[in-house]
């Protein structure tokens, strides 16, 4: 906000002459932005009523009927009820005007004059008359104390005249003063008003810095004190911690009213949780909530963990509770199934399986080979280390009379050649058949009938000579 007290007139800088420089504890204290000031207006139709700052932020509206050239940030001279009194011009124009209608004070006459533009004495008295303001202001509290009152003095601001002092205080309840105001007046021969503020008027008139790192809003821009109630801030979802809540007046901060229908406004998208959710994992109970994100943490009662969740999954939520059905978290509504492990490994403990059989097939197509091959080698000599006559002879399961080891085999060999009775004729079979006959195409096999009688009869070049040849059939 710019400083008006810089406003140029005729080229040169009017006012108080600092440029835009003011201190916040200055001229610049509840100063107005006059943004009509760069317009130009008819002189004849210009407002003749001006808003006068005086100590502290006070304000008060004063015409000029003399139509007086005045520049926001002078210095004049204005009416006061016993003499005059010293202030700075804080606006003037048509938002004088608007001024008046939004304090309603009425146009009439009992707005007092503005004499003059202050001069240099008078500036040089009224900064004599200030220096009086602190010894005062201790004098009177000692003096309070005296009579035992029950007010707190916070502030005195003589009339630049010096002939009357104002003293304001605070109190909870009413003070009789009676005796105090003439012992006042005794003692600093001035004449004396108590005029009575409340305590947030107190704290714009002492000023600070509030916990924003500001200057207090009271004592530099606000001016129309609204109630605070502690509503404004549960509805911002604010801790109830007055200490923290409260300014440095001792009430509710004013700022709680700033944002309080934006709050509102953003409150109407958010469910009212009266009592906790029901889910399968128990009660869950709303902890915060992010009104602009909307956003609502939940935790359950012996869980340290909060839930973030949605407005959407809330209302869901509570319409679930309302038919009666409980979610299985505040996440999802139903447990996904999970199928058990041996349903997992299916496929694989088919797959084990199925290999499992085709090694049980191998070791039995092994064991029954094996099983067959084990005559071939008792025949063959077995075991080189035993005497012939002395190993066993497995008994063909083909032949009925392999039981009886002193029968003689028809179709032996019985012409063998010398050294051939440690030779086993089966050995080179390929088959592992006992019968030596079977691949022989020129030898009948006895045990098996012969279609055609003379099918052997003509063949004199048998290497078998069997000495009892198969009945014919």
């Amino acid at each position: 906000m710019g400083c008006a007290c810089g406003t140029k007139k005729d080229g040169k800088v009017s006012g108080c002459n600092n440029n835009g420089a003011c201190g916040t504890g200055g001229c610049n204290k509840m100063n107005v932005f006059d943004w009509l000031s760069n317009m130009d207006m008819p002189v004849e139709d210009k407002f003749d009523v001006v808003e006068v700052r005086f100590k502290n932020g006070r304000k008060d509206f004063y015409r000029n009927s003399e139509k007086i050239s005045l520049t926001t940030g002078d210095a004049v001279i204005v009416e006061a009820p016993t003499g005059h009194h010293l202030g700075y011009v804080s606006l003037q124009g048509e938002l004088v005007r608007l001024q008046l209608q939004k304090k309603k004070v009425a146009n009439d006459d009992e707005i007092k004059k503005v004499y003059r533009i202050a001069h240099q004495r008078d500036l040089e008295k009224f900064e004599e008359t200030k220096k009086r303001d602190s010894p005062t202001l201790y004098r009177a509290r000692e003096i309070v104390k005296q009579y035992k009152l029950a007010m707190k003095l916070s502030d005195v601001e003589y009339q630049a005249d010096n002939t009357k002092a104002t003293f304001f205080y605070s109190a909870e309840d009413r003070v009789d003063f009676r005796e105090l105001i003439k012992q006042l007046a005794a003692e600093f021969k001035v004449r004396v008003e108590m005029r009575q503020i409340s305590l947030r008027q107190e704290a714009g008139r002492l000023g600070g810095i509030g916990v924003c790192g500001r200057e207090l809003c009271c004592s530099t821009w606000l001016s129309d004190f609204k109630n605070v109630a502690t509503s404004a801030a549960r509805y911002q979802n604010l801790s109830l911690n007055p200490s923290k809540l409260s300014g440095q007046c001792g009430r509710l901060k004013c700022c709680l009213n700033y944002e309080l229908e934006t709050y509102i406004e953003a409150l109407k998208f958010i469910p009212d949780i009266d009592t906790p959710l029901l889910t399968e994992q128990g009660e869950a109970r709303l902890q915060k909530t992010d009104i602009f994100r909307k956003i609502m943490w939940f935790g359950y009662k012996e869980d340290n963990n909060w839930y973030p969740l949605n407005v959407d999954r809330v209302n869901e939520i509570l319409l679930l509770n309302k038919e009666g059905k409980k979610p299985a978290t505040l996440q999802i509504d139903k447990e996904e199934v999970r199928l058990p492990l041996s349903t997992l490994n299916s496929d694989l403990e088919s797959m084990d399986k199925k290999f499992r059989n085709r090694s049980n097939n191998n070791k039995n197509r092994n064991k029954n080979r094996d099983t067959r091959e084990q005559p071939k080698n008792v025949q063959g000599g077995g075991n080189p280390n035993q005497p012939r006559n002395q190993q066993p002879r497995n008994p063909n399961p083909n032949n009925p009379n392999s039981n009886n080891p002193n029968q003689n085999n028809p179709n032996r060999n019985q012409n063998k050649p010398k050294g051939a009775g440690q030779q086993n004729p089966n050995r080179n079979n390929p088959n592992g058949n006992n019968n030596p006959n079977r691949n022989n195409p020129n030898r009948p096999n006895p045990n098996r009938p012969n279609p055609n009688p003379n099918r052997n009869s003509d063949n004199s070049n048998n290497s078998n000579p069997n000495p009892n040849p198969p009945e014919n059939i």
